[in-house]
C-alpha cells in the first residue's frame, strides 16, 4: 500500500545526482557564510529585508538592500563578477529569491543562504543591530 512517500518513486539515481548537485549553484548554508565571513569571504552578503528588520538583527557583515530596490545603479561599486548571496527572515519568506532573481535579471551571480535569519540564529550565531 503506497502511502504520501512512497506514492511518487523516488528520481533515478543520475537525476537525483543532477539536481542536488545544482542546488549547490543556487544556495549555500548558513554555516559556509559564517565561516567564509570569519576567513575572509570573497562575496558580498546581502540582507534584502526592509530597514527596520535589518536594524533589529542582521548578519554580522551583511549589506541592507531590500529586494525591490536592487537595481543597476546601486550595485555599480562591486565589480560585475561579484558573487552576492541573498538572504531574508527565514524558510517562511521569499525575499531572498526575490533578491536572488532581481539579481540574476541584471546579470549578477548569486546564490541565496539557505535558511536566513531562522536558520543563522537555529546554529547559535549572533545577530548584530542597528543599521550598515
Amino acid at each position: 500500500m503506497a502511502n504520501n512517500v512512497t506514492s511518487v518513486p523516488a528520481a533515478p539515481s543520475d537525476a537525483a545526482r543532477a539536481h542536488f548537485a545544482a542546488e549547490f549553484t543556487f544556495e549555500t548554508d548558513c554555516w559556509d557564510v559564517h565561516d567564509d565571513l570569519r576567513n575572509g569571504a570573497d562575496f558580498v552578503l546581502l540582507d534584502v529585508r526592509g530597514p527596520a528588520l535589518f536594524a533589529k538583527g542582521h548578519v554580522p557583515g551583511a549589506i541592507n538592500l531590500p529586494h525591490g530596490k536592487i537595481i543597476r545603479s546601486k550595485l555599480k561599486q562591486w565589480p560585475e563578477d561579484t558573487l552576492f548571496v541573498t538572504y531574508c527572515a527565514g524558510p517562511h519568506c521569499n525575499g531572498a529569491a526575490r533578491g536572488a532573481l532581481r539579481l540574476a535579471e541584471l546579470g549578477r551571480p548569486v546564490k541565496i543562504m539557505a535558511g536566513g535569519v531562522t536558520g543563522w540564529l537555529n546554529e547559535g550565531f549572533e545577530l548584530a543591530t542597528g543599521e550598515i
